[in-house]
């Protein structure tokens, strides 16, 4: 997430609407096209692309500066996003496996549906007049030479992924550079043996190959430490963790989140754009082509989401949930996106089952929902609870809940809402 606030209460999470180079996996230029993949079954060669040069598209990742530097507590500035239970987090690996990046005719087709684009509303195709395949296995918190500036805040960097130069869908014609906006989608699909590996350092590749064997959409490695209790003005915010067998205040507490939640965003909103939205969205459709340079189109996800306490978007983050869970575990026991499932996330518990309080070491904004106190139980809004494991059209547990936030995680350009399609038993 980005230091400017970006609560809207019109936009709510559980209302989110809902080319190949033969059979050889490397990086290619055909059609326009420079960094797509193909099909095959071994590991891709990436090359990264070239600047296409006016009317043409660069298209890159980024997890915004929070994915390279971490959360840092206490927050520094003091409204720089953070944890507000207490936690710093810092990142050793964000990985993501980005695919069929999509650009499409009139944005707007249908202003009460986000996700149609195309000449009419249901127009076979949805119009679609370029797209690239990879798909990209990329490291969000890996800041490397490849890094180029990105789009939000200062200091946002992006990774250069593919790069377009015509319309590859439509006869190779030239994108308009008059004004004309094409609808901008993107998928985050399960880890694959032949993606093409970004900017994977020898570590991350090992961790990629745990993903494609547990079928990972989206990995968090790190550690988290509690800082509340170790820092001068914070030491109240402990009271009754530490003699209830949470991990102790100052020790690095580490973490792998599997998040398995393919998901399609669709015709995303554009947050460099500055005209008049459609009614109830924050920005306008789509992305317009420069005659006198490249577009940067930027894939954005969010760290933060996965770690909410409610479905509305932007809600506080928290990692008191995670942490609980390790109570009666081994020290330097890993925290897992597993340990939750089962744990009823509207009455949370620890590891040995005892209740879990909501804790606040600085002021949670109440600008999203008002102040959650007592026993720890996440709001699910409207969406429906479901009756057991198997059942796809509500949230069962805690882990169910976390993926839900998370797969609400992917933008345009920094903050641009996207409609949103999951491809994994969820409601809506």
């Amino acid at each position: 997430m980005t230091t400017t606030k970006r609560s809207d209460m019109r936009w709510r999470s559980l209302l989110a609407l809902a080319m190949c180079c033969g059979g050889a996996l490397v990086a290619c230029s055909d059609g326009g096209a420079a960094g797509a993949g193909g099909s095959g079954g071994t590991p891709g060669v990436f090359t990264p692309p070239v600047d296409p040069g006016p009317g043409g598209v660069l298209f890159a990742a980024s997890g915004e500066v929070l994915a390279l530097t971490g959360y840092d507590f206490p927050p520094n500035p003091a409204d720089a996003p953070a944890f507000v239970d207490g936690w710093q987090l810092r990142f050793t690996r964000l990985l993501a496996t980005v695919d069929k990046l999509t650009l499409s005719s009139n944005p707007d087709v249908d202003p009460g549906n986000q996700v149609l684009t195309g000449p009419a509303p249901g127009a076979a195709g949805g119009g679609v007049v370029a797209e690239l395949d990879g798909p990209w296995a990329i490291d969000l918190a890996h800041d490397g030479p490849e890094n180029i500036a990105g789009k939000g805040d200062p200091g946002v960097k992006a990774v250069p992924i593919a790069a377009l130069a015509n319309q590859n869908r439509n006869g190779g014609k030239a994108f308009a550079t008059d004004g004309t906006r094409y609808g901008f989608g993107f998928d985050v699909v399960p880890a694959s043996a032949t993606a093409l590996p970004v900017n994977l350092d020898a570590e991350a590749q090992a961790d990629y190959a745990q993903m494609v064997t547990e079928q990972c959409t989206v990995l968090y490695v790190g550690t988290a430490t509690f800082q509340g209790g170790t820092l001068p003005g914070y030491a109240d915010c402990n009271a009754g963790h530490v003699e209830n067998g949470w991990p102790a205040p100052g020790t690095p507490v580490p973490f792998r989140l599997c998040f398995r939640s393919p998901t399609s965003y669709r015709n995303c909103q554009n947050a460099d754009l500055t005209g008049e939205p459609l009614t109830g969205e924050d920005y306008q459709r789509g992305v317009p082509f420069d005659g006198t340079r490249s577009t940067l189109v930027q894939v954005t996800l969010h760290t933060d989401h996965p770690f909410w306490d409610s479905v509305l978007h932007d809600s506080p983050a928290h990692f008191d949930q995670f942490a609980a869970r390790l109570v009666g575990a081994p020290a330097g026991t890993p925290v897992t996106l597993e340990m939750t499932k089962g744990v009823d996330f509207g009455a949370y518990t620890d590891g040995l089952g005892q209740a879990v309080p909501w804790r606040y070491c600085i002021a949670a904004p109440t600008d999203v929902h008002d102040l959650f106190t007592g026993p720890m139980a996440f709001d699910r809004e409207s969406l429906p609870r479901a009756a057991n494991a198997a059942d796809p059209s509500g949230l069962h547990d805690y882990y169910d809940f976390s993926t839900y936030n998370q797969s609400t995680q992917g933008h345009l350009n920094a903050d641009g809402l996207c409609a949103i399609e999951r491809h994994y038993p969820s409601p809506l």
